[in-house]
């Protein structure tokens, strides 16, 4: 078997690999080992699952802020907490 013929990867080249996919840069060969390795560790597939969730949450932000007036409020009972004690 040749050198560069390696179907099993380490966890570090499977995290490597994971991240690359997250960003569309891993080629077929990469995924496919990828899969390979995730299919025998637990570890790594919590690492490509959270990796999954965190690209999903930055494509689809729903950010919810406090208006100005909220803000100016929450400010307001803070300093006078902190004055209290």
């Amino acid at each position: 078997m040749s050198k560069g013929f390696k179907l099993f990867v380490s966890c570090d080249k499977a995290a490597h690999t994971c991240d690359k996919t997250q960003y569309d840069e891993a080629s077929l060969w990469e995924k496919i080992k990828l899969n390979i390795h995730l299919i025998y560790c637990k570890a790594c597939r919590k690492y490509s699952a959270n990796n999954a969730k965190l690209t999903k949450l930055t494509k689809n932000p729903e950010v919810d802020c406090l208006k100005n007036c909220e803000k100016e409020k929450l400010q307001t009972n803070f300093k006078k907490e902190l004055k209290d004690h």
